[in-house]
């Protein structure tokens, strides 16, 4: 016991060092890197990645050809008057994985650029969203009309860019949704005009033989599948909207 009493004295002299030096509370938001600055912390790039995967279906639709793909396939069914086949999970699939393929070499782009140096320390977070912005930039000036994006130029009251490369993304995604639009439902009509054709053809015929309780489209719907079929309709009109992203 007088020997422990004893030792007290210099264990003291160990822990008063410790107990002084002030410890400097953790940040939970940023941690220091290697290179000595700051960069997110594990829980908060975790909530950054659930936000932005909650709001990635928007952004897959508003920045990514799925949408002109969707709408115009929408009309392809009903020019053809088939109701509800394909399926809207068909349609759905399929300008997914069109929008991935035409998307592909403007993602790895975006990820060579920006995430692939933050991940190594090159840049900051700020840095490489601006840097990861720039061939998504490049893909949505390539297809945006300029009507629309003087449109939203006015709306915000924003100064016209020297060039589009200096447009922000909040001017460029709303004008290239439009121009979206204006491009599918274009498409769509001209998709339309052969159909609707043939159901003129066949209303006439019917009428002037008399068939009055015999709906047209029922007679017109096996001739436009026919001539769908007989044309190899998909592969044309995925070969026309692939090459409509290849083109411009």
């Amino acid at each position: 016991m007088k020997n422990t009493l004893q030792r007290l004295p210099v264990l003291a002299l160990f822990a008063i060092p410790t107990l002084a030096a002030p410890t400097k509370p953790l940040d939970p938001f940023t941690l220091t890197g290697p290179a000595g600055g700051a960069t997110l912390s594990a829980p908060m790039q975790i909530v950054i990645m659930l936000t932005l995967m909650t709001l990635l279906p928007a952004l897959l639709m508003s920045v990514t050809p799925f949408l002109r793909v969707v709408i115009v396939l929408h009309f392809l069914r009903q020019a053809l008057g088939t109701q509800s086949t394909p399926s809207n999970q068909i349609l759905i699939g399929l300008s997914l994985f069109l929008a991935i393929l035409i998307m592909q070499p403007v993602a790895i782009q975006m990820y060579q650029d920006g995430w692939q140096p933050m991940e190594q320390g090159k840049l900051s977070a700020a840095q490489a969203a601006e840097a990861g912005a720039r061939p998504l930039k490049q893909f949505l000036v390539k297809y945006v009309r300029e009507q629309d994006v003087r449109l939203f130029l006015e709306a915000t009251k924003s100064p016209v860019p020297n060039n589009p490369q200096e447009l922000e993304l909040r001017i460029l995604i709303p004008a290239y949704i439009l121009s979206e639009l204006k491009a599918a439902f274009q498409i769509g009509a001209v998709l339309f005009l052969p159909f609707m054709v043939i159901d003129l053809l066949v209303s006439s015929v019917t009428l002037s033989l008399g068939m009055v309780q015999l709906p047209p489209v029922m007679i017109s719907a096996p001739f436009k599948l026919l001539l769908f079929v007989l044309v190899d309709g998909w592969n044309l009109v995925i070969g026309s909207l692939l090459k409509s992203f290849q083109v411009q």
